[in-house]
């Protein structure tokens, strides 16, 4: 689940993500305050949308926002008031961590891609499709889990590479729009003193 706001480009409107919504054909149920962005075929709820966010909670931020979960709980009162069953589970992250590969093997019906297990906290691993020419077991990266939004506004939902499962994505320096970020492909090298599951801090982990 991500919630993202942009309170210049989109208005005053709390956006609450459930899934990837790419080729699906979707439709609104609009209620008060709240519309519900639903699968067409399936009826499956894909989104919120929280209109005049600003009265019911206080944010700040740019892109995606942490919500508290006194935050949510409001937002779920407010679902329940304009008649809405469903609700809202809070998801506080850390979105951006250090993780370490630790297999790889070339993806099956790729000649680039990889398919990594990688460490992202003492108790877990993800696996990662991914296509990094420096990708290496071994080495220290960050990683995007599910869940986060990009600099670019792009998001990291479950999915698959050519048939294969991935859960996150490992970053490059220009992906996580770090400064003076060198314009090549290739996930960003941490050092081996990173921590696993340290969440990213750009002063630490970058020295571009």
């Amino acid at each position: 689940m991500i919630f993202a706001y942009n309170k210049e480009q989109v208005g005053d409107t709390l956006l609450v993500i459930l899934q990837d919504t790419k080729d699906i054909k979707r439709s609104v149920e609009r209620k008060g305050k709240v519309a519900r962005v639903y699968d067409l075929v399936t009826g499956e709820t894909l989104a919120w949308n929280i209109f005049e966010v600003s009265s019911l909670i206080t944010l700040e931020g740019n892109g995606q926002v942490i919500l508290s979960d006194q935050d949510v709980a409001i937002i779920n009162q407010e679902l329940v008031k304009e008649g809405f069953t469903e609700e809202l589970l809070n998801n506080q992250g850390p979105f951006f961590v250090v993780g370490q590969i630790v297999e790889m093997v070339p993806h099956p019906d790729s000649d680039h891609l990889n398919i990594c297990q990688v460490q992202v906290a003492s108790d877990k691993r993800v696996q990662i499709v991914a296509g990094a020419p420096n990708a290496a077991v071994g080495l220290k990266t960050i990683v995007a889990l599910s869940g986060a939004m990009m600099p670019s506004g792009s998001l990291i939902f479950p999915g698959q590479l050519r048939g294969v499962d991935s859960y996150g994505m490992m970053c490059s320096p220009r992906e996580l729009a770090l400064p003076n970020a060198p314009q090549v492909r290739g996930i960003i090298e941490l050092d081996n003193s990173a921590v696993i599951g340290e969440p990213l801090d750009a002063t630490k982990h970058w020295k571009g």
